[in-house]
């Protein structure tokens, strides 16, 4: 990137730090997309100023991604940047207007999220074994919740014991932009969790740390772990080409809503800021209606 433009995203990037609290995964992706930006800016223009930035400079990037064979959706991601940039420039004065006010972002085609079946998951949490050690009990648990609360990878591992509430059956998470929300957890779950805690404290002994879930060494649960416990075990019951956390995520969205709940309370339950986000899982529901139609209806 252009040394010039260094304080200008710098200071961007520290207000999305310390302002809008976006999470680490996010603020890089806003560092790389600028930094590509200002990089052609400065092989291809000699690194105008602020000011001079014209959207035909954007739209020259954005073609060379394209040439790159850069995925719609990751060029939307770009622009996304770009506008926010811009927006917090004029924002602070550094420009009057924005370049990003004419830019067009690509269509995206709509894509279904992947999710295990039912009966797939019946079959992981009734006949798939787990070792009887305290790994065994980890991954057993974390699978559980994950697909009966639905919440992200980042949530899960950032519960702290603190955030379990047994009697009332339920568990507070903190996600995107600091948003704390509650879960419902059945009281099966919520006991397992209890019991969880209970055999931490006779298990390890001096933790200087309050996270629910820990390794077999005691240690807080990363983010590799964590997807390559869910990777495993799905693998044991389904064929899906995915299968992450993120999976169990939509497979407990898709389940709620193919049995009939209401979708403001899906989204509410997901942390989603709109019902936008949310309405992708009622055209699952409007596919196994449709499966449902053609193997029961005598004129389908």
């Amino acid at each position: 990137m252009s040394q010039s433009f260094y304080p200008h995203v710098q200071s961007f990037i520290q207000y999305l730090q310390f302002e809008k609290r976006y999470s680490q995964h996010t603020i890089i992706s806003y560092q790389t997309d600028l930094d590509q930006f200002f990089a052609f800016l400065a092989s291809q223009y000699d690194s105008p100023s602020l000011t001079a930035i014209t959207p035909g400079f954007v739209r020259s990037w954005l073609a060379e991604m394209r040439n790159e064979n850069i995925t719609p959706k990751s060029l939307n991601r770009k622009i996304s940047s770009l506008k926010s940039f811009f927006k917090y420039q004029m924002k602070v004065g550094e420009v009057k207007q924005s370049p990003m006010t004419t830019i067009i972002s690509p269509k995206v085609g709509k894509r279904l999220p992947s999710f295990v079946s039912e009966s797939d998951m019946d079959t992981l949490q009734q006949y798939v074994e787990f070792p009887d050690t305290w790994k065994g009990q980890t991954d057993k648990l974390l699978l559980e919740l994950f697909y009966g609360t639905g919440m992200r990878l980042s949530e899960l591992i950032g519960i702290k014991e603190s955030q379990l509430d047994v009697a009332n059956g339920q568990v507070k998470v903190l996600g995107k932009g600091n948003k704390e929300r509650i879960i419902p957890v059945s009281k099966e779950l919520a006991n397992q969790l209890a019991n969880y805690i209970n055999d931490k404290s006779s298990h390890f002994s001096n933790l200087t740390f309050s996270n629910l879930f820990v390794n077999e060494k005691g240690k807080p649960l990363y983010p590799k772990y964590v997807y390559n416990v869910v990777k495993a075990n799905l693998s044991l019951v389904t064929t899906l080409q995915k299968k992450s956390p993120h999976v169990l995520r939509h497979t407990f969205a898709t389940h709620l809503t193919n049995n009939g709940a209401d979708l403001n309370a899906v989204k509410e339950l997901l942390g989603h800021s709109s019902l936008a986000a949310t309405q992708i899982y009622t055209h699952n529901t409007i596919e196994k209606l449709k499966d449902v139609y053609k193997k029961a209806h005598p004129k389908a």
